[in-house]
């Protein structure tokens, strides 16, 4: 089986090629049903719509039930389920994933809380803070070794507040209460004291603390034994240690639902072991398989996502941030190269598409259809250095505007918009991307050139697949 590859489109039909029983670790963070839409930056330069969104919740579970069941079916009996959700949906989540045909009740591991942020106002309730996750296992028989976290200071300063030339340590009871009631054969006397309800240990044990140097003789005369701090601790199942991205931190990309390195680092290490395969089959901008192939103990990984636009910023993140090379260390494959496929894409993967596969940089200023797509700066600029506080080649205004629309036919009116804008920025060449353009469209470009001097080319997608302007990840 190829792993280290991306693949674009629905994981429904993606996992079908993968074989039964044959995944370590599957961590997802598909759409949540949170009716919220989003319009995201991703390196200040590409700007895509991310939809979030469903009729109602049965068409939420009726979308994620068949993927379930691929998933289910391609984890290995020692694999784990990582299931990253929010509470709109999670009990309904929660629910489906009990199902005896899916991992079952007797599977479930945890259902982990992570506080994300510390504050968020919302309008007549609690502010909403927290994610959820559920952990699920294939069998019981699932790998487990988790890392050891720092303690909380103030757990540590409470309850460890004393220390010896061993450490910080802690008293607990040694003898039993009346609650446990006596247990004749640990009534016993031991350096003159002899407890009503006797000790909690046999004789054997409790002389072996005492030749330790672990108990504590109380000035009443009353036994305890230390316990001391450990190096670290496994975590719990509430995670408040992991911040979210911060708008600020050097991993934001601008994607809406870009979760942090360190909360997969957790999952990988806990779950997984060198070598094991790893698969996000929602895999967003690629957080999963960065932190799979940037452990020490190197992972396998598989990423899945319907966006090509998603894909394509997972492979720069990849080659940005661990140095890997497309074709070389990793592929991405399924990229959209018929017009049919590209048909379906919603208006704004389609603009990006396009933008991409012409070269050239997306426009960061849009007012719904108004505005510039994209521009296309000749090679040479495009080499100069950018000087802070201008735009994205620095001072250079020599750029060729571009308008995507996908419609089946651009027409003559959207030829005369594209004009204005064209005149307005004073542009006297222009790109125009359509699946087709019908003949007063032609018309008025051959006009607008003749009478006004505005060159516009006209380029159908048919062309663009046909040219393979988009080699490198096509």
């Amino acid at each position: 089986m190829e792993t280290n590859v991306i693949y674009c489109g629905d994981c429904l039909v993606k996992l079908k090629d993968l074989p039964n029983d044959s995944i370590d670790l599957i961590y997802i963070d598909p759409p949540f049903s949170s009716n919220r839409n989003y319009v995201a930056f991703w390196k200040e330069q590409e700007k895509r719509h991310f939809e979030d969104k469903f009729e109602n919740v049965r068409a939420y579970i009726d979308y994620m039930r068949p993927r379930l069941a691929e998933l289910y079916r391609v984890l290995k009996p020692t694999g784990s389920f990582y299931y990253h959700c929010d509470p709109h949906a999670s009990h309904y989540i929660k629910a489906l994933l009990d199902r005896d045909d899916l991992f079952g009740y007797s599977n479930f591991r945890n259902e982990i809380i992570w506080k994300r942020t510390s504050a968020h106002s919302d309008s007549k309730r609690f502010g909403q803070v927290t994610d959820t996750i559920f952990f699920y296992s294939k069998t019981s028989k699932h790998i487990w070794n988790p890392k050891t976290v720092e303690h909380d200071e103030d757990y540590t300063s409470t309850f460890y507040r004393f220390t010896d030339t061993k450490g910080r340590y802690r008293l607990h009871e040694i003898i039993r209460t009346a609650s446990m009631g006596a247990r004749p054969n640990l009534v016993y006397e031991y350096k003159g004291y002899t407890p009503q309800w006797g000790w909690r240990m046999e004789r054997d044990k409790l002389e072996a603390l005492d030749a330790e140097g672990r108990l504590v003789w109380s000035k009443s005369g009353r036994p305890y034994r230390k316990t001391y701090l450990t190096a670290g601790r496994v975590p719990t199942n509430l995670w408040t240690d992991i911040t979210n991205v911060s708008s600020q931190g050097k991993e934001r990309l601008g994607y809406p639902t870009q979760k942090p390195l360190a909360l997969l680092d957790r999952i990988i290490q806990a779950s997984s072991n060198k070598d094991d395969i790893i698969l996000d089959a929602f895999c967003g901008c690629g957080t999963t398989l960065i932190a799979a192939q940037r452990q020490k103990e190197k992972r396998r990984w598989i990423g899945i996502d319907i966006s090509p636009t998603a894909c394509r910023v997972v492979a720069q993140r990849l080659e940005d941030e661990c140095g890997l090379e497309l074709g070389k260390d990793f592929t991405v494959q399924d990229m959209p190269k018929t017009v049919e496929e590209l048909r379906e894409y919603p208006p704004f993967e389609f603009q990006n598409w396009a933008i991409n596969a012409l070269g050239a940089s997306h426009s960061r200023t849009k007012v719904r259809d108004k505005g510039i797509d994209g521009k296309l700066y000749p090679i040479e600029d495009i080499k100069k250095q950018k000087k802070e506080g201008t735009d994205l080649f620095g001072e250079i205004d020599n750029y060729i505007p571009i308008q995507v629309k996908r419609t089946d036919q651009v027409g003559s009116p959207d030829i005369e918009q594209f004009e204005t804008i064209m005149k307005r920025d004073k542009r006297t060449k222009g790109i125009y991307v359509g699946f087709s353009f019908s003949r007063d469209a032609e018309k008025e470009v051959r006009r607008a050139e003749r009478e006004e001097g505005l060159g516009i080319e006209l380029i159908t997608v048919n062309e663009i697949t046909e040219r393979q302007l988009d080699k490198r990840l096509q």
